[in-house]
């Protein structure tokens, strides 16, 4: 549909028809959520385009038709990304903290505080390397003894033996 078409169209949508409103959004769609795809990230593309759709709805009424219907999208497009960076920008970044699927009851409270978890990482510190690193891969990122001996190049006994006397140094750093 060529752009005289297209004005015509957002004139009639801009009275009040719906069908004209439909048919507008079918024929610019691909083309507005091509344009957006250059600017952002993948995931953000189809919550932007319908931003602009939104947006240009509660601005049809007005379309004065001074440019064509596909630049006045792209413009409102714009606006609507350069915001999306500006509120992106204005949120702190957040961390996920670490989940539990060993179940060893350290991680295992979701409504754990920042602060437990910046202290359980001191405690682990100050444990010696090859029972932290045992203690680790089997409490924390759920591994098997089997596949921690594997990881480790050690006989299975002996990540038993490393994990116990870390939950030990543990309790007692813990305790103290």
């Amino acid at each position: 549909m060529n752009d005289e078409e297209l004005t015509a169209l957002a004139g009639t949508a801009g009275r009040g028809d719906d069908r004209a409103l439909e048919r507008l959004i079918a024929e610019t769609r691909e083309d507005l959520a091509r344009f957006i795809a250059h600017r952002v990230d993948p995931l953000w593309v189809e919550e932007l385009t319908q931003e602009t759709y939104v947006r240009a709805m509660t601005a049809l009424p007005g379309f004065a038709g001074r440019s064509s219907v596909r630049t006045w999208l792209k413009s409102i497009a714009r606006r609507a990304v350069a915001d999306r960076y500006r509120w992106t920008a204005a949120r702190p970044r957040t961390t996920v903290l670490p989940e539990d699927p060993a179940g060893s009851g350290l991680l295992a409270d979701r409504g754990a505080r920042f602060e437990e978890e910046i202290a359980l990482g001191s405690l682990l510190a100050d444990i010696c390397p090859e029972r932290r690193r045992a203690f680790v891969l089997t409490r924390v990122h759920g591994y098997s003894y089997a596949e921690a001996a594997e990881e480790l190049g050690v006989p299975v006994g002996t990540v038993r033996s490393r994990v116990a006397r870390a939950r030990s140094d543990l309790i007692r750093a813990m305790a103290a």
